[in-house]
This record gives structure tokens, C-alpha cells and sequence, in this order.
């Protein structure tokens, strides 16, 4: 490694203040698991199985699959 801190990505709640700051994003088996902390003190580790996966899949239309695509290229 070079010595570069990687800073993780934040989940905010509609007054912007941070519900999560998500630590590390990786793979554990079939699942993926995702590692931070809650309200930035309480350590906290999810899993989301494939099934949940397709369950979150189903609530989202074609508008906002079309959004998702897209969030990537667009400015903050």
C-alpha cells in the first residue's frame, strides 16, 4: 500500500447529518458485507444475501434504476 488514506462513504438523513459512515465494502462468500459505524460511534457489520439483493431490486422502478445508473457521473 502507498500510505494513501481511503475515505469511506456516508449515508445521510434528510437534514444531511450522518447516520453511517461506511468503512469497508467487500465480498464474504455469496454475500456482500458492508462495515462502519452508526451515528459514528457504534461499530456495526451487514450482510446482504443475494435473495435480499433481488428483494431490494423489486423496489426500485425503471426511473430510479435509470438515476442509479447514472449517480456516478454526476457532480455533488
Amino acid at each position: 500500500m502507498s500510505g494513501k488514506t481511503v475515505s469511506g462513504a456516508k449515508i445521510l438523513d434528510a437534514q444531511d447529518k450522518e447516520l453511517m459512515a461506511i468503512r469497508k465494502i467487500e465480498r464474504d462468500g455469496g454475500n456482500l458485507v458492508i462495515r462502519g459505524k452508526i451515528f459514528g460511534a457504534m461499530p456495526m457489520v451487514a450482510k446482504l444475501t443475494p435473495a435480499e439483493a433481488r428483494a431490494a431490486l423489486k423496489l426500485i422502478d425503471l426511473k430510479t434504476f435509470l438515476f442509479l445508473l447514472t449517480m456516478l457521473f454526476r457532480k455533488s
